[in-house]
């Protein structure tokens, strides 16, 4: 029977070669710093280390935001590979959970699905966008959209729905405070929400300076 290790081994050698050329944002050192901020978090959590794992190298395997906002590809994806390395049902129904309920989505969404290893693995995927590589993701995926930077004229829409979130094309600084303001204060774990403070009171220092900047004032 195949290893822990084998399977691991396997699967990140698979997500490298499926996300070869990705946005910048979203390319394999995305999975690799969710993948070991996931086996960082999972150390103080009850939650299986397997399916913590595979949930962090598979999460992103076919983004929908690059799929025409097709959310099965990903999952559809996952679960054939590791259905090829012959990984058990079980496992393999516990990561394709993780996968179709780990995004955003504008978070005005009812959660259908929780688990410890979904917890963790959610902790570690929203960390990594927020915080000083939250910033520079934000304005990596802006400038592939061709967004703007900022206008002061669009305000944040709080109350989007799914779509709207999906089809959006508001500028990078309105994210912020659509999303990655957001995220500190839905962390699921002790040690996620320990670690997001930090990154958040950066992206609050950095918005501080960026409006005194855009005014000329510094």
């Amino acid at each position: 029977m195949i290893t822990h290790g084998q399977i691991i081994t396997a699967t990140v050698d698979f997500v490298k070669t499926e996300l070869a050329g990705a946005e910048g944002g979203h390319d394999w050192w995305h999975i690799y710093r969710v993948w070991q901020q996931a086996k960082h978090i999972a150390a103080t959590e009850t939650a299986d280390m397997l399916v913590v794992e595979l949930g962090a190298l598979l999460h992103d395997i076919a983004d929908s935001k690059f799929h025409n906002g097709d959310e099965n590809i990903g999952p559809a994806k996952a679960v054939a590979f590791l259905q090829s390395l012959e990984v058990p049902a079980g496992i393999i129904t516990q990561v394709e959970n993780i996968i179709r309920h780990i995004s955003f989505k504008g978070g005005n969404q009812e959660k259908t699905f929780f688990s410890a290893e979904l917890a963790v693995v959610q902790d570690a995927d929203r960390l990594d966008a927020i915080g000083a590589i939250g910033i520079a993701r934000a304005f990596n995926y802006g400038g592939f959209k061709n967004r703007s930077l900022y206008d002061p004229a669009i305000k944040p829409n709080m109350q989007m729905t799914k779509e709207e979130y999906k089809n959006s094309s508001a500028p990078t600084i309105t994210h912020f405070y659509e999303k990655l303001l957001l995220l500190k204060d839905r962390m699921n774990t002790a040690t996620g929400k320990k670690l997001a403070e930090e990154r958040h009171a950066f992206m609050e220092a950095f918005l501080e300076r960026f409006y005194k900047e855009w005014e000329g004032e510094a």
